[in-house]
């Protein structure tokens, strides 16, 4: 019986999560983890064979939370299930070492259906990403301006198209809000705009934010 971690700061949905794996009998969670620190924690101390995990969490972001698990045990199965789009996000976190990209809206059964598939040692994404993979694998020229940018660019272009003040992303991600702002700077060079509502406007048309913050 595979064993599971689950990563995700919101806990209504971790402990919906749990209650429905009891009672499916294949899977067996066995902890659960609201930040990305405290979720490489939870694997180095309990070693599950697959960690369901969010992309954007307090602290380590996906991307680096993928990366330090894999470095520690390259065997350890990542699903991400999220509520963000698929979008260039989700490539970046199967390049990082994710074995496979959901999003929360989908059915639980394609949920359990995706946790067989990779404890099988499959992949699992859906048509829409496997499509924008085929598009960004073929294309050697006119990428967009956001795949240039690192994968900490990226994640702070997410944040602050989802809304997020530099003082609030300088706290999730354990950063000094110089430093964030060095990288809204760079943003706004390579992006080739001009503040903010510009940055929100472009993650919002090239489908990395799933909506206007309200």
């Amino acid at each position: 019986m595979p064993t599971i971690l689950i990563g995700d700061d919101h806990t209504l949905f971790r402990d919906a999560l749990v209650s429905f794996l009891e009672t499916d009998h294949r899977f067996h969670v066995v902890g659960q983890a609201g930040t990305g620190q405290e979720t490489v924690a939870r694997h180095r101390e309990l070693l599950p064979d697959i960690v369901i995990l969010d992309v954007m969490m307090p602290g380590h972001g996906g991307l680096e939370t993928i990366a330090e698990i894999k470095r520690r045990d390259p065997g350890t199965k990542i699903l991400m299930v999220t509520a963000h789009p698929e979008d260039d996000y989700a490539i970046r976190c199967l390049r990082a070492g994710a074995d496979g990209y959901m999003t929360k809206n989908q059915a639980v059964d394609e949920l359990i259906e995706g946790l067989v598939r990779v404890a099988g040692g499959g992949k699992v994404i859906g048509p829409k990403l496997a499509e924008r993979m085929a598009t960004y694998l073929d294309t050697v020229g006119g990428q967009p301006l956001h795949a240039k940018l690192s994968d900490r660019e990226m994640e702070v272009l997410q944040r602050i198209g989802s809304g997020q003040t530099v003082s609030q992303i300088a706290d999730q991600l354990s950063l000094s809000v110089k430093t964030v702002s060095t990288y809204r700077a760079r943003l706004l060079a390579k992006l080739q705009l001009a503040n903010n509502a510009e940055l929100i406007r472009y993650a919002l048309q090239e489908g990395l934010v799933e909506e206007l913050p309200r």
